[in-house]
């Protein structure tokens, strides 16, 4: 268990591609909040669920994002703000395949850095990555001054350790992990794939 790190699933979004509640949709005989929230529960203490509003049919930890702000960043910070915990592991609900020996590894790479961020395809994946409590200031300078409410801005404020794919593929040989669900064909990809 990763002692220092609350788990935190974003399930904010407004899953326009999808055309209903992500969240809510079913995989494998539960929903794909419960089933991210399988996987990170034996790694973290704690969880938490990051929403726009709040969820009748989840027993995890809420937090709702700020009203003035929005996107996957809006999540993160009342998550991060929320936790009790000196890091958070971020995930979107949206990505049932994260494998647990992967965060694992991510997590052992946080030393002298603000984030630890995969890299695949030559693109970072802000939304499966540890992030430090300490640069809060930074995550409330950015939405605060309007530049942008953008993860590559914040990405680029922060000390970030990007890894690599090669290095991830040690424990995540196909990067299933960094598949998100945006649209029905997704999903009905994702059911197929969980078949093999």
């Amino acid at each position: 268990m990763i002692t220092d790190c609350t788990g935190l699933i974003l399930s904010g979004g407004e899953s326009q591609r999808m055309g209903q509640d992500k969240a809510s949709l079913l995989f494998s005989g539960r929903t794909l909040l419960e089933q991210v929230a399988s996987v990170l529960q034996p790694l973290f203490k704690d969880i938490i669920v990051s929403t726009r509003m709040p969820r009748p049919d989840s027993d995890l930890p809420q937090v709702s994002d700020h009203p003035a702000h929005k996107g996957p960043l809006a999540g993160l910070i009342a998550g991060l703000e929320h936790a009790n915990t000196s890091w958070v592991f971020v995930v979107a609900c949206d990505m049932p395949f994260i494998i647990p020996q992967l965060v694992e590894y991510l997590s052992g790479l946080r030393d002298g850095f603000d984030a630890v961020v995969p890299v695949v395809s030559g693109h970072p994946q802000p939304m499966a990555a540890f992030y430090s409590r300490h640069s809060l200031d930074v995550f409330h300078g950015l939405m605060n001054d309007g530049a942008s409410n953008s993860m590559r801005e914040l990405l680029d404020r922060l000390s970030v350790n990007y890894v690599d794919e090669e290095k991830l593929k040690t424990y995540d040989p196909i990067l299933q992990s960094f598949f998100d669900l945006d649209t029905p064909q997704d999903i009905a990809l994702a059911r197929d794939m969980k078949k093999v």
